[in-house]
């Protein structure tokens, strides 16, 4: 694991700060090891100094605001950052105060970049399946339009998620989607019986795309297939570990 933080950007953001982080670079230990940022999984210290990290390698000087992720489609417009344990109970933060950065944290879900360059507004939101499926990319984009952005101005990236090839679903997993919109079924490929493969980066940004957004972009990299690079939750789960820490995605204005 390389001692330099690893932040992946993408030209469709180059306007704003920002940065897809994965597990090198960090001071954390054992299962976790690497730029963990979660502090349920990790030693607190190394958990701050690793959110430290993030932030003097995005956008030196900026505050971290991250909310308690529940699987949800809410969104808060941050103005200032709160403390640890005040942070609003929400899946998406969105902002155009210029010094903030915003974070989401996964391991496996798919992380959302947004930035309109010319409204300067940027968002984040956090894509697991059930936020997805509810319209928490939906609800970023309404909180940045309330705040001034204009959807064919907007430009969002997906990061690194759980990829289709190591995703098994079962069918009650796929009939969900399927009660929701009979199209989704092409996001669905046909596995062991009673089972199926999901491409939640490819459902995310289609959704994207049906918001009617000015450009979506996807990295392309499976966080279950890299273990070296990311933190899985699935991963961790097949092979009975304890933890699995978790990477973060930021964006900010500087």
């Amino acid at each position: 694991m390389s001692d330099a933080v690893e932040a992946l950007t993408h030209e469709s953001l180059a306007g704003a700060a920002h940065g897809f982080l994965g597990r090198s670079g960090g001071v954390s230990e054992g299962l976790a090891a690497g730029l963990n940022v979660s502090f349920a999984e990790d030693d607190p210290a190394h958990t701050a100094e690793n959110r430290r990290r993030v932030v003097a390698a995005v956008l030196p000087g900026a505050r971290l605001a991250c909310c308690y992720q529940v699987h949800s489609p809410d969104v808060v417009a941050v103005t200032e950052p709160w403390d640890d344990g005040a942070r609003p109970h929400a899946d998406a933060l969105v902002t155009d105060r210029p010094g903030l950065l915003l974070g989401v944290l996964t391991a496996d879900c798919a992380p959302v970049l947004f930035h309109d360059a010319r409204a300067g507004v940027v968002g984040a939101a956090h894509a697991g399946w059930k936020g997805a499926l509810g319209g928490v990319t939906d609800a970023t984009l309404a909180a940045m339009e309330a705040l001034g952005a204009r959807r064919a101005d907007v430009a969002a990236v997906v990061g690194p998620c759980i990829a289709q090839r190591s995703y098994e679903v079962d069918e009650g997993f796929e009939r969900r989607f399927g009660e929701a919109d009979p199209a989704n079924q092409r996001f669905f490929r046909a596995g062991r019986p009673g089972h199926a493969w999901f491409d939640l980066e490819g459902y995310v940004a289609e959704r994207l795309r049906a918001g009617g957004i000015g450009r979506v972009a996807m990295l392309g990299q499976d966080t279950y297939a890299q273990e070296e690079r990311f933190y899985s939750f699935r991963r961790a789960t097949h092979r009975g570990e304890a933890s699995y820490g978790r990477q973060i995605s930021v964006i900010g204005l500087r």
